[in-house]
């Protein structure tokens, strides 16, 4: 089962896949809402799974396939090399993590490995997990912060939406420049949305 909000990439999976004598496509959805809706009927082994989809996106989605139907193996389908979304995705119950980028070249074996049992991580983003890994990992608190910092709001905004003092969001600024590693508000910003912990 194919699970992305985009027709033609779902277009080119389907056409990938017929030509595979010992695969077939028993569904195709558009969102994570109607992923979880057709799977009881397509009871497909594997589900390729996009992670930004409208509504119940990838991993909210992993998470009720993984519990509904364990036996299913989960892909996931991502643009995304940063650690903090593989991380998410591979917590929710993914078992295989593969870029958009390389799926003309690893799609079919990435398939193949997680039907068999296996997992399938690029070492790019590997790498990127492990690097990370030792870190302290930013807090709700925090990343609900930085999400503000990014949108372009100034500490006494963020207080006042957040319902904390001015002192206590420089507090959290401090620590979040220092679990990052970075010494500024835009190279937090621009490292956490790299490595998939905030939106832009």
């Amino acid at each position: 089962m194919i699970v992305d909000d985009h027709p033609m990439l779902r277009d080119g999976v389907v056409g990938s896949i017929k030509r595979q004598p010992d695969m077939v496509v028993v569904a195709e959805a558009g969102d994570g809402a109607a992923a979880i809706a057709a799977i009881e009927a397509a009871n497909p082994d594997v589900v390729l799974m996009d992670l930004q989809m409208p509504g119940i996106d990838g991993v909210e989605a992993i998470q009720t396939i993984c519990r509904k139907h364990p036996q299913v193996r989960i892909l996931v389908l991502t643009t995304y090399v940063g650690d903090a979304k593989a991380l998410r995705a591979l917590k929710a119950g993914a078992n295989g993590y593969l870029l958009k980028s390389a799926m003309r070249t690893d799609l079919i074996d990435a398939i193949r490995a997680v039907h068999g049992g296996g997992c399938h991580i690029p070492p790019e983003v590997a790498t990127q997990i492990a690097v990370h890994a030792v870190g302290e990992a930013l807090t709700e608190r925090e990343i609900a912060i930085l999400s503000l910092v990014a949108a372009g709001n100034p500490n006494k905004q963020i207080a006042w939406r957040l319902g904390i003092s001015e002192d206590t969001v420089k507090a959290h600024l401090k620590r979040i420049f220092a679990k990052l590693g970075v010494a500024d508000r835009t190279h937090a910003v621009t490292v956490a949305a790299k490595r998939g912990i905030i939106e832009l």
